[in-house]
């Protein structure tokens, strides 16, 4: 056998009598000049000719169009090549092998006649990519990897496609935290289809890399610990030494148990940690896991803190991570401060709406000021409010733009000019909404402010979305508003998309108790019911909706024992024009206490003893423009009626059997700016409420005149009473990922007082106050203001350690003022309009006086505790919390007797 190496870049290999072939064995590369070609047999005194292309075949091909690949080739029927010795061969296998699709390509000639050549291009394809198999890889993550390599079933398998898989799959979990991944690749055949492979991915994952030590050098004005609370992603564990005679010592940095020398990118500890600390114990460490993406965020945010405090030149110079001592990693990064900066002096050009002194005043930037470009920026144009770009824009200065230019620097100072363009006021022209599939299209429309025709306002732009999401038929988190200018004629057309939510609740429940008989409740809420297509069938879904109109019915039993009524109906927008929310509610319930005991212990017990209540009420809410239009007064007019026989709750001789009536007026001012009412972010709440009978005892002109039997005073009774709450909401930290978490505040301040007119009267034991517990006590029989106490029971005494769980005690009528405080910190788990979850830590302090002789605001009950809350539609709020009693702490017992579960349904308790 003889081999030529030719000069082409591949030899080209000739047998005269089996033929003669040119190949390329499985690479991925074309194979180089050097590299022999066989030859099967010698080709003695062959002299190269030119040859006319005859005919090309394809052999050894599965999947591709042999047409095309003769066509890839280069080699054409009619095409002259020369034979041997010339190159056209070689630039045909080249131009195949490019293709990345062949384990071996070889040329044949088949035959020579006459001055033609018979050629055929035998291919031998890779296999194919049957299916992936992953070993130490988590299902979840497998989707993910797959969909960034971008390898797929069918995809012809080759060596650099696998190596290119193996540095995403590294990098997939490198950005996880597992730094020392190892991948390997394998390919196993796959007898079940032809020319197939799986290809096979195996993953140790090894520990998450954490960050032991962050170390900072060329910070000379800013310290590093100011610096690292600017890595929110990048953080050092924190260790804990315990020694054996000393407290708990939280180290301040590795300086503080020896002596370190480093240069930049390294570091050396003089001696070992048990040197260090020779009463070392163990260390405990908190998360601090090292992710290559947020540490690239965090060296940006380090820097942009720097421009915030005025070094508006500073840069990291270098930065390097490496493993350490406890095979976690470290990180060192060498900053260049430069010099600090201060604001000059500010002029402006271009203003004609607003005079200097204003905008400056609005900009509240001084000279002298510490040079910061974010917070110029955030001071011109922000979505915050209280900015330049704010003022112009709640004047239809909708085209307004800024341009802060720096006109001169002098030393440290930085002068600028900002250059106003205020272009035309824009008029809405048309508001379009959208996604409204339920809510009638005027539900909307009447709480928007912009409304065209009207100059365009940023500020009734969020107002706007406020008033939308407060309606409670919409995901808040969906609602967009979208302003479209056109600059040509001045006008804006606005957009709003919504997307509806189910609203509407209903509590279901049934059982048989037996002698007590059937039990249960069925209760349905309607919150955007449709009263005016009450007759039409077509709208009936199954009740009509669409109008904003809230109707709730509910009906409760608990046999024999006690059983109640409940329907209301409310109107927002009475007329249509105006928001004058207009009420109409009514209510029965009966009670007989001696239900079970007397089906226990037989007639011993008085069973036809009863208490029942029938109210009605109608109220009128008008919404007022002064001080502002967040605003509310409300009217009601409400009536009650009593009837008792042989029920001895109360304890009050001589009233146990009878009938009271109580006819008040309710006139309440009423303040709400929350952003939304599910899981409000921003905002207040503000109510003062009086409530007024008519002083019956003040008509009889006998000034010494008093009703002796307390069945005369109790018939009709009189009392004033006033009420007081406060809340606030305070964005404790901003919006977090795309649902918009965040950390907020809740405070809350309550009061209420009820007394009587004269003292010609007794106070009746309707209408006062009851403490403790959580708040789903019988406050529709009895007719008492609920105000609920996590971590305590229902409580009879204003004494804090008074706190048994049994019945009242004898005498006790209520209390007559009360005053409570609260503090929560909430944080969402989900904001989904399917299912509102947040969780909260609080603290509680209250209490209830029985006159104002025992009154003191500072004797209070104090608890404290965790909860968490569910919004589900269909059945509305459901929470728990679990409290601790702090007064309630007794020696030697522990938290066992202090701490109490509290459950609410349906309403968030006073």
């Amino acid at each position: 056998m003889k081999k030529l190496f030719p000069k082409s870049l591949l030899a080209i290999l000739l047998c005269c009598s089996a033929g003669i072939r040119v190949s390329a064995q499985e690479r991925d590369t074309i194979p180089a000049a050097d590299q022999p070609v066989g030859l099967n047999l010698p080709l003695g005194n062959a002299q190269p000719q030119q040859y006319e292309i005859a005919d090309i075949i394809v052999s050894g091909t599965q999947y591709l169009d042999k047409s095309l690949l003769i066509s890839l080739s280069g080699l054409n029927v009619g095409d002259k090549v020369v034979y041997p010795g010339g190159d056209q061969f070689a630039k045909a296998i080249q131009a195949l092998w490019g293709q990345r699709l062949f384990a071996n390509v070889a040329i044949y000639v088949n035959k020579i006649e006459d001055g033609q050549i018979w050629l055929e291009i035998e291919l031998q394809e890779r296999p194919r990519l049957n299916q992936f198999i992953f070993k130490g890889v988590k299902k979840s993550e497998q989707e993910e990897i797959i969909k960034k390599t971008g390898m797929r079933k069918g995809q012809v398998v080759t060596e650099s496609m696998e190596q290119n898989a193996v540095g995403i799959i590294r990098k997939y979990y490198s950005e996880k935290g597992f730094r020392n991944a190892e991948v390997n690749v394998g390919e196993r055949t796959d007898s079940g289809q032809t020319n197939a492979t799986n290809v096979v991915f195996t993953v140790v994952k090894g520990g998450k890399a954490k960050v032991d030590n962050i170390y900072i050098v060329g910070n000379q004005n800013i310290g590093d610990t100011k610096l690292k609370k600017k890595m929110k992603g990048t953080k050092e564990r924190t260790r804990l030494t315990i020694y054996p005679d000393y407290e708990p010592v939280w180290p301040d940095s590795a300086d503080d148990r020896g002596d370190y020398w480093h240069t930049f990118g390294f570091l050396q500890p003089s001696r070992t940690l048990e040197e260090l600390d020779p009463y070392f114990r163990f260390k405990l460490f908190s998360s601090a896991k090292f992710n290559e993406n947020k540490y690239a965020e965090d060296k940006e945010k380090v820097i942009s803190y720097y421009n915030t405090q005025g070094y508006r030149d500073a840069v990291l110079v270098r930065d390097t991570t490496y493993k350490s001592q406890n095979g976690g990693v470290n990180v060192s990064m060498e900053v260049m401060e430069g010099k600090k900066y201060y604001f000059g002096k500010i002029t402006w050009k271009g203003n004609s709406r607003y005079t200097d002194s204003l905008l400056a005043k609005v900009l509240g930037i001084k000279e002298g000021d510490t040079y910061n470009q974010e917070m110029l920026q955030k001071r011109l144009l922000s979505s915050e409010g209280g900015d330049v770009g704010g003022l112009y824009m709640d004047y239809g200065y909708l085209f307004f733009h800024a341009d802060p230019v720096e006109v001169g620097i002098h030393g440290d100072t930085i002068d600028y000019e900002i250059r106003i363009s205020e272009g035309p006021q824009a008029t809405i022209k048309e508001v379009r909404i959208a996604g409204n599939e339920k809510t009638n299209e005027h539900v909307i429309r009447r709480e928007l402010r912009t409304l065209p025709g009207e100059k365009f306002s940023r500020t009734d732009l969020i107002r706007s979305n406020r008033e939308i999401a407060n309606l409670g038929f919409f995901n808040p988190e969906k609602i967009g508003m979208n302003p479209v200018p056109n600059i040509q004629d001045g006008t804006v057309d606005i957009d709003y998309t919504v997307e509806e939510k189910a609203n509407d609740q209903l509590e279901l429940s049934a059982g048989w108790g037996g002698y007590i008989g059937l039990t249960g409740t069925l209760g349905v809420t309607f919150n955007n019911f449709s009263l005016r297509n009450i007759f039409n069938k077509q709208t009936w879904d199954p009740l009509p909706s669409g109008d904003g109109q809230k109707l709730s019915v509910r009906i409760s039993s608990n046999g024999k024992a006690y059983r109640s009524y409940n329907f209301s109906f409310t109107e927002p927008w009475l007329g249509g024009k105006k928001r004058n929310q207009f009420s109409v509610s009514f209510y029965n319930s009966y009670q007989n206490p001696n239900a079970y005991s007397s089906y226990i212990y037989g007639s011993t017990l008085n069973n036809s003893a009863f208490f029942k209540v029938m109210g009605a009420s109608v109220s009128l809410g008008k919404q007022l423009k002064w001080p502002d239009d967040y605003f509310t007064l409300i009217y009601a007019v409400n009536y009650q009626q009593y009837k008792l026989k042989n029920y001895n709750y109360f304890n009050i001789p001589g009233f146990s059997t009878g009938t009271s009536n109580n006819i008040n007026l309710k006139l309440t001012l009423a303040r709400s700016s929350v952003d939304q009412q599910i899981f409000p972010r921003s905002g207040s709440n503000f109510m003062l409420s009086g409530q007024f009978t008519p002083p019956y005892s003040m008509f009889h002109p006998d000034k010494d005149y008093k009703l002796e039997s307390i069945k005369d005073q109790f018939s009709f009774i009189e009392y004033q009473k006033y009420r007081f709450n406060a809340e606030w909401y305070v964005p404790l930290s901003k919006p977090m990922g795309s649902d918009n978490k965040m950390f907020v505040m809740k405070i809350a301040a309550k009061f209420g007082y009820i007394s009587r007119y004269n003292n010609r009267t007794t106070l009746s034991p309707f209408g006062r106050f009851e403490l403790g517990g959580d708040g789903l006590s019988n406050f529709a029989i009895y007719d008492r203001d609920i105000v609920s106490q996590r971590g305590y029971p229902v409580y009879y005494s204003s004494d804090p350690r008074s706190n048994s769980e049994n019945s009242q005690p004898s005498g006790y009528e209520g209390f007559t003022i009360f005053n409570k405080y609260v503090m929560e910190l909430r944080y969402p788990f989900s904001l989904s309009p399917s299912s509102t979850i947040f969780g909260l830590a609080f603290v509680e302090a209250a209490n209830g006086y029985r006159d104002v002789q025992e009154y003191n605001p500072f004797k209070l009950r104090r608890s404290a505790g965790l909860g968490m809350r569910f919004y589900l539609p269909m059945f509305g709020l459901l929470g728990f919390d679990y409290g601790i009693g702090f007064d309630r702490l007794q020696a030697g017992n522990g938290l066992k007797d202090a701490a109490k579960f509290t459950f609410m349904l349906g309403f968030e308790p006073e």
